[in-house]
């Protein structure tokens, strides 16, 4: 790989902080490091070098001509901050492995818990959505023995997983052709009276639908289970309820009434790997994760976050990253962070709007929901559909135009219910897909023309 002659601005960004924390420890007795000696500096350099090398082997998930999975590139400020933390390493695990980072943790969260309108909530950051959802549905678990979760078709395959783990029993909701939970199916299975918790997903993976959550909480009503909502993927779009269509807006507003909620700050929260969120409407669920230890708990009466997590070790830096990129773009309606989703949705739209006017393929049965467009390509047989799918996916590669593969079933596109095909799918997540549209769609028409022929 070539090397520039430019200087990153990346690094100017984080010497000066870099120089203000070491001051912070400068009466300290000096001690030696790997880099005071230049033949380890050297060596050093050659790894990094080749890791550079290395790291070219991968899809350019930082371009905007990446609009396949859902990969958001961090924000500069939420990678300086996680580097910047990483010169302490802090441990978010006790108060004395990271003091200050802990404390950024909690008030991060409290403002991603604000966003939906828990107010005396408990929460916690995790390595990412998998666990959240373990601890949520492990809460669950405490609070209904033996009672059955359950979660449409299109929710994300860890539940059936995590439920697996914990040994709780679990069952499937059919899905509507928009996607979405089928409440007539979900309420059959609730007359059983042997569910403890529903799983409503406000965005699912594979399309970006949203589960009609106010309606599942009225249904929570009468028949008295748990709601966990499952916005793992989709959580932020709270903050532009407004812009979305009106069913997806009636969901997000009733989020707030939800029992638990996860949501990924490394999606849409412009956060590196890993970071999740999850929160509990109920503080008093904190009672299930009461523990003791011999010799973490010992140098503050102030809750330690490993109270209150499954998880021992935590990465601080992420905490940091997060307060970080939350102190320069708030979670408000109004801000640059809200504008950036809205930006993407609109993208999602126009790109959707031309997929359906064009003559080679077959849009999905709805709008985008969220920011996420999936469509089929025509074809006389679903095999010969699925085929020129694949083909449009790596001619496009070519292109440097990274799309996505996802299997869906035949009446998501009005066709046979039940027949998986193969189809193509972009998650539209970065706010400057909106700007590189027009660029997205030549490349895309021009693989379907060489596949067509």
């Amino acid at each position: 790989m070539a090397q520039s002659s430019q200087r990153d601005p990346f690094l100017d960004l984080l010497e000066p902080p870099l120089a203000r924390l070491a001051g912070e420890f400068a009466r300290l007795p000096a001690s030696n490091s790997p880099l005071d000696d230049a033949a380890c500096r050297d060596r050093m350099a050659g790894v990094l070098d080749e890791v550079a090398g290395r790291m070219g082997d991968n899809y350019p998930y930082f371009h905007p001509l990446y609009a396949g999975q859902m990969l958001k590139p961090p924000h500069p400020v939420a990678r300086a901050a996680y580097a910047l933390a990483m010169t302490i390493n802090p441990n978010n695990h006790a108060r004395d492995g990271g003091r200050a980072s802990s404390e950024m943790e909690i008030e991060a969260v409290g403002e991603i818990a604000r966003m939906f309108g828990f107010t005396n909530h408990l929460g916690h950051l995790t390595s990412g959505g998998t666990f959240a959802n373990l601890e949520a549905l492990w809460v669950a678990g405490q609070l209904a023995p033996g009672k059955r979760v359950l979660a449409q078709e299109q929710a994300h395959y860890t539940h059936k997983r995590i439920t697996s783990v914990l040994q709780i029993p679990f069952g499937t909701v059919a899905s509507d052709r928009f996607g979405r939970m089928d409440l007539d199916a979900l309420e059959d299975q609730l007359r059983r009276g042997d569910v403890g918790t529903v799983v409503a997903t406000l965005g699912t993976t594979a399309v970006g639908s949203v589960d009609p959550l106010a309606e599942i909480l009225e249904l929570r009503e009468r028949y008295g289970f748990r709601v966990h909502v499952d916005a793992a993927y989709g959580g932020y779009f709270r903050l532009i309820a407004d812009e979305l269509d009106e069913p997806a807006k009636q969901a997000y507003l009733a989020m707030g009434r939800a029992d638990s909620i996860v949501v990924d700050p490394h999606k849409h929260g412009l956060q590196p790997y890993g970071c999740g969120c999850v929160l509990f409407r109920d503080a008093s669920v904190g009672r299930f994760y009461k523990h003791d230890s011999p010799y973490t708990y010992f140098t503050s009466n102030e809750l330690h976050l490993g109270e209150i997590s499954l998880e021992c070790s935590r990465a601080g830096a992420a905490a940091v990253a997060l307060w970080a990129t939350q102190r320069l773009l708030p979670l408000t309606p109004d801000g640059e962070f809200a504008k950036g989703l809205a930006a993407g949705r609109r993208a999602a739209l126009e790109l959707d709007r031309r997929l359906r006017a064009e003559e080679r393929f077959t849009a999905f049965a709805g709008r985008p929901e969220l920011d996420i467009v999936v469509w089929q390509v025509k074809g006389t047989t679903r095999e010969e559909s699925s085929a020129r799918a694949q083909g449009i996916f790596d001619r496009c590669a070519e292109a440097d135009l990274h799309l996505a593969l996802v299997q869906l079933p035949g009446d998501f596109f009005m066709g046979e219910p039940g027949v998986s095909r193969t189809c193509l799918r972009s998650v539209l997540m970065k706010p400057e897909h909106e700007d590189w549209l027009d660029a997205i769609w030549e490349r895309l028409m021009a693989a379907s023309a060489v596949v067509r022929k």
